[in-house]
């Protein structure tokens, strides 16, 4: 099974969740896929005024014990990630298409996360314009572990929304840090226990419903106006060599070693 993001609405809030059992929620190509016409289905609604994000739970597993989305789903990665041009698609295609269906959203989009929120997730978390996460939340983006940097407009995109110093020890040194730490470094809006995770998602759409959804439409407008970096002309230079990497040694440790369930052995 290759995952799912699906969408249900709740009168006019839409709920959007990733669930990938049995591996965190990791995000798929199809998933990638799936989630970028869903926000492209939200933003052609008049109905919604709140989206809410987030990652699928067993049934009957008490809250704080779900999981946001734990990466992308390492499992594909052998089958196009040592091509140049199959990686690019998948990057520059796949996930930035799901990453830009977000950030072109109107709708107010709410992150309602718990558990494991690793790369993808945090990409994801990062187009969301309000942050709840319960206490049992862990957030990063390892992998360096895997033989492979970030790519240019998901990166900019963690660094704009987690700060450079966060994004920089995320990415260089494989940081994993918790929900108390992120909210201090402003990367949350809120922090509640695990058990009142939903309550509080429920609350906040709740009140932005009672507002004016025109007024939050045009501020959303407002806000992907004054933030052009990552569609900028220095990102499009970066990108078009950004992929040379996919074919290396390094890359290919990275990723197998993964897969093969045992350490990397990098040559320095």
């Amino acid at each position: 099974m290759s995952g799912t993001v699906s969408l249900e609405n709740s009168g006019s809030v839409a709920w959007v969740t990733l669930s990938h059992p049995g591996k965190f929620n990791a995000m798929s190509r199809l998933m990638w896929r799936e989630l970028r016409a869903v926000f492209q289905h939200v933003q052609q609604s008049r109905e919604v005024t709140c989206v809410v994000v987030c990652g699928h739970r067993l049934k009957g597993s008490p809250e704080g014990t779900g999981h946001f989305c734990a990466g992308g789903d390492i499992s594909e990665y052998a089958g196009f990630r040592f091509n140049e041009t199959s990686l690019r698609d998948f990057h520059e295609n796949d996930v930035w298409g799901g990453l830009q269906a977000m950030l072109d959203c109107d709708v107010p989009i709410l992150a309602q996360i718990e558990g494991n929120c690793m790369g993808a997730g945090v990409e994801i978390a990062s187009c969301c314009d309000i942050r709840i996460a319960s206490d049992t939340a862990r957030f990063g983006a390892p992998i360096a572990k895997l033989g492979f940097p970030m790519a240019p407009r998901e990166a900019a995109l963690v660094m704009r929304a987690v700060g450079e110093l966060t994004a920089r020890e995320m990415l260089l040194s494989a940081a994993v840090l918790d929900a108390a730490e992120m909210k201090q470094r402003g990367f949350l809006t809120k922090l509640v226990p695990a058990g009142e995770i939903s309550a509080a998602a429920l609350a906040f759409t709740r009140h932005i419903s009672q507002l004016a959804p025109l007024a939050a439409r045009l501020n959303k407008q407002t806000f992907r106006a004054l933030s052009p970096v990552l569609n900028s002309q220095a990102a499009t230079d970066l990108i078009a060599n950004s992929y040379d990497y996919a074919a290396s040694a390094e890359h290919r440790e990275g990723v197998t070693a993964f897969i093969e369930k045992r350490p990397p052995q990098f040559v320095h």
